[in-house]
């Protein structure tokens, strides 16, 4: 069984009686439903379907967030070999809300920066959720100068709702490590490839996000600002975080026909959490054609870059 959403109720009743009968056949009494299982399995596959067929904006934020999802690490474990994870900024501390090393990815050396949420409640705490505090777009900064030094190309995991806006992020410098995080991630002259996992939200997520590629999983969001928080700024009233999805253009088709991201990668039918494998393969798939078409076109990174950001928003 799923953690289910509020909207996938229809599934979930219909997989209840699924699991139901399937418990009643374990039993041992001597009732033949395997008829009535397969109706209802194909009921269930068929609901699933119409419903992910046509998510709302606030849907998709829904599904972005899905305690399920697989993170940052499960992408790292699955795609990388010989992951050697870097520790503190050399300035404050460590931050385990992103985690930054040098890996192999199919026989090549590669930098990997990512945000890790963690998947239950010990592993959230240790993560932040996934939200760095300046500590963490330092240590990205000191990967991604390692990875310029030695030509070696950046892959970045972006899962977020945004930097921690906490006191003491902010105390320590929180909008100047974002900035040259991002700024870093302009002037790379190896080529970067980022992925949006999951959420992709405010400048948390573009301090690692300013990339050559940047690519979206289909039920991923990636915004200025969360949902709840431009209803608060809009309408004081984060209730209407709904409203705020709907207008804001937050999701993965609305940002490629506005050629902010660069491709979509596909999920399952009712997310990425119903099949892990699936997505990080077709993930590591998408990273490496990213890779082989960017040495193919060759040219200076650090410029085709600017002229991507610089071309967003004049020719819609």
């Amino acid at each position: 069984m799923y953690n289910y959403l509020d909207f996938e109720k229809p599934v979930a009743d219909l997989e209840g009686k699924i699991l139901e009968l399937k418990k009643l056949t374990e039993s041992g009494e001597a009732v033949d439903v395997g008829e009535e299982i397969a109706r209802l399995e194909r009921r269930s596959k068929d609901a699933l379907r119409d419903i992910y067929r046509a998510l709302t904006p606030w849907q998709k934020a829904q599904v972005a967030r899905h305690p399920d999802r697989p993170h940052c690490m499960d992408y790292v474990r699955a795609l990388f070999t010989d992951f050697t994870p870097l520790a503190g900024d050399r300035a404050f501390g460590e931050d385990e809300a992103v985690v930054a090393g040098f890996a192999r990815f199919r026989g090549e050396s590669i930098a990997v920066i990512g945000q890790e949420k963690g998947n239950d409640t010990q592993s959230r705490l240790k993560h932040n959720f996934g939200m760095a505090r300046p500590d963490g777009y330092r240590k990205a900064v000191r990967v991604m100068d390692l990875a310029d030094r030695f030509g070696v190309p950046v892959v970045s995991l972006v899962d977020t709702a945004g930097a921690y806006p906490g006191i003491d992020a902010e105390e320590r410098g929180q909008a100047e490590a974002i900035a040259r995080s991002t700024s870093k991630c302009l002037g790379l002259k190896v080529p970067n490839v980022a992925l949006i996992i999951g959420e992709g939200g405010s400048g948390g997520a573009i301090a690692i996000a300013t990339a050559n590629l940047v690519y979206m999983l289909e039920h991923s969001i990636y915004s200025v600002i969360s949902p709840e928080g431009a209803a608060s700024i809009l309408w004081h009233d984060s209730t209407r975080a709904k409203d705020a999805a709907t207008n804001m253009k937050i999701t993965a088709q609305d940002l490629l026909q506005l050629k902010v991201i660069d491709g979509i990668i596909p999920e399952p039918v009712g997310g990425a959490h119903r099949s892990p494998e699936t997505v990080i393969q077709a993930a590591g798939e998408t990273i490496e054609k990213g890779f082989r078409d960017l040495t193919e076109a060759g040219g200076d990174y650090r410029e085709l870059r600017r002229e991507k950001f610089l071309a967003i928003g004049r020719q819609l």
